[in-house]
């Protein structure tokens, strides 16, 4: 999978994610309205308009990215309907050839892990048959357990050729209380980058990159240089970009020399372009050519700024 990814992100010239992370703030209302009339304001209309809202965005940007990354919190607080709406969209993604990468954050020991891996990117047994569960094509990982919370889910993913992103060094201000702490005079991001580059180092894609990739955050870019160094055959999914104050040319440190390495996620920024003031002549009814229009201006800043 890490090599279709490589493989994507070269045709498209675009190495950017979609992150699907629907608040039903960001539906248009007639796309609310509709769901509520056939579902009533409920959990399942709740999901039907995340759902429809998702599938236009996609209808819209499919042919301009390599990837999604829905998260899956925003599908959980709709309950069961809302993680049938996540499924459809993993599912209708696939069908438009998009790679999923499932924002699940999981991080556990033994075979709680294992279970989560099955769950995402494994199959689970049921008699003489096997099925698929959510199947992703990559997740997200929290290492704080350490190895045990992490080798499961390499045991699932490798002989389904499929990958993770590990956080690493993440976006948000308070990232610092933990992960900037000094241990042995080196903060324990770069430790941590030092065990993903370990834990990948024996499960390399022939594109020259690990199944296993690292989450780097686009707020700090110094500390991303840092990191790119330590992780030289590491993917790094990097989060920040838009919404969070990253622009393109605080990406340039996260990409190797080939132009590769990095994929950039955003999130708001492009679902609900519609409600910035930039893309607001697009309007509520026509929001998914706004969030097109978001793609494209993305993909613009960041291959100017990588070159």
């Amino acid at each position: 999978m890490i090599d279709k990814l490589v493989e994507k992100i070269k045709k498209t010239k675009a190495p950017i994610e979609v992150g699907l992370d629907p608040m039903l703030s960001y539906v248009p209302e007639h796309i609310k309205e509709k769901a509520y009339k056939d579902f009533g304001e409920t959990l399942e209309g709740a999901a039907e308009a995340i759902w429809q809202f998702n599938k236009a965005i996609v209808d819209a940007t499919y042919d301009l990215i390599p990837a999604v990354k829905p998260q899956i919190a925003m599908y959980e607080q709709f309950g069961i309907p809302g993680l049938m709406a996540f499924k459809k969209t993993v599912d209708y993604c696939h069908s438009k050839d998009l790679i999923v990468i499932g924002d699940i954050k999981r991080g556990d020991i033994g075979s709680t892990s294992g279970a989560y891996a099955t769950g995402h990117l494994g199959k689970v047994t049921v008699g003489s048959k096997s099925y698929y569960g959510f199947d992703e094509d990559f997740v997200t990982i929290n290492p704080y357990m350490g190895t045990d919370s992490v080798q499961p889910f390499i045991d699932v993913a490798v002989p389904e050729k499929k990958g993770m992103f590990i956080l690493t060094k993440t976006s948000n201000p308070s990232s610092g209380e933990f992960q900037d702490q000094l241990v042995n005079g080196r903060p324990l991001y770069e430790l941590v980058a030092e065990k993903v580059v370990q834990w990948g180092e024996q499960h390399m894609g022939t594109c020259g990159y690990s199944y296993v990739g690292a989450v780097v955050g686009a707020t700090y870019p110094e500390m991303g240089a840092v990191l790119r160094k330590l992780m030289p055959k590491t993917y790094i999914l990097v989060p920040g970009y838009g919404a969070q104050g990253a622009k393109g040319s605080d990406l340039v440190n996260y990409f190797n020399e080939d132009g590769l390495g990095a994929i950039v996620n955003s999130s708001r920024g492009i679902i609900a372009a519609y409600k910035q003031e930039k893309y607001a002549k697009f309007g509520p009814e026509n929001f998914a050519d706004a969030s097109r229009q978001a793609v494209i201006d993305m993909r613009e800043d960041i291959g100017s700024a990588i070159g």
